[in-house]
């Protein structure tokens, strides 16, 4: 199947690619294949990349900027190597309307874009540690690890499919384990290995150290509840009934300005850059003609 021809002023080769990419990024295919509702959904994409990419690319930043022809040919080999061979390669290319040269003419506007983008997000004023700590006071929620419990368990399944794992059966098993097991927390490792069903039993049923909301929600409220160092009654879930023992309880920390500082930076960093860009992309949109601004919408 043919890709659809761009109307007539976009350059034919350019508008090919950015089909080809939003079919690759949408639904990790090529444009060809794609039902009707899927090549509209990429065609509108594809509208909307080309059109952003063509005003940036006619502003006096892109015609200041130099792509290498080395990082052309690094990107030209990073699509090549997605193919087994150069054949492969080149059909695939002629199956959506390109070849070689007209695929770097396509990669080269492409990292012009990118680097002119770079550039605009680069002119932003500079994270002060004053925005630092203003975020790390106004999100503390997000610098605040929960409790967390490391947790072993014991687990008998049910499965109708034998005898000894119906549903009765199974909870006599688990009940007569708990009976022998007597709570003793220094033994439930070596029970775990000797009676569970689970594949941590090679673990000695060891589950590693949980938030809340990593277990079934039975077992999760049990553990939340236990005691370091105890052990609960028989629970259910639905793959089974199980033993729980609490090991260890990791209480919340808050995590200091200066240790979230660096993360914190990069946040705000990024912030400001995606905001430099969207606003300088406003005002090229502001001074676009009409034409151009009905492609960007």
């Amino acid at each position: 199947m043919s890709l659809p021809s761009p109307c007539p002023q976009e350059p034919r080769a350019e508008y090919r690619y950015h089909l080809l990419r939003a079919a690759s990024e949408r639904f990790q295919a090529d444009f060809g294949a794609l039902d009707p509702g899927q090549r509209s959904e990429v065609e509108r994409q594809a509208d909307q990349t080309f059109a952003l990419e063509t005003l940036v690319l006619a502003t006096p930043e892109a015609r200041d900027t130099l792509i290498p022809e080395q990082r052309i040919d690094e990107a030209v080999d990073e699509i090549r190597r997605r193919y087994p061979d150069e054949a492969g390669f080149l059909t695939e290319l002629k199956a959506n309307g390109l070849d070689a040269t007209l695929l770097r003419q396509a990669l080269r506007r492409e990292l012009l874009f990118d680097a002119v983008m770079t550039r605009i997000g680069a002119r932003v004023e500079p994270v002060t540690e004053i925005d630092e700590r203003l975020f790390h006071e106004l999100h503390r929620d997000r610098f605040t690890t929960p409790e967390q419990r490391r947790a072993r368990h014991i687990l008998i399944t049910i499965n109708d499919d034998y005898a000894e794992n119906r549903r009765e059966q199974a909870r006599r098993r688990i009940e007569a384990v708990a009976a022998e097991l007597n709570g003793r927390a220094e033994v439930f490792g070596a029970f775990a290995e000797r009676h569970s069903e689970c594949p941590t039993a090679m673990q000695q049923g060891n589950l590693g150290t949980l938030p809340p909301g990593r277990l079934y929600p039975e077992l999760d409220t049990a553990l939340f509840a236990l005691g370091e160092g105890e052990v609960s009654g028989v629970l259910e879930s639905e793959i089974g009934f199980h033993l729980l023992l609490c090991e260890r309880i990791e209480p919340p920390r808050f995590i200091s300005f200066e240790q979230a500082r660096p993360r914190i930076r990069a946040i705000l960093e990024a912030r400001r850059r995606r905001d430099g860009q969207r606003a300088w992309i406003a005002g090229l949109r502001q001074q676009a003609p009409p034409r151009t601004e009905r492609s960007m919408a």
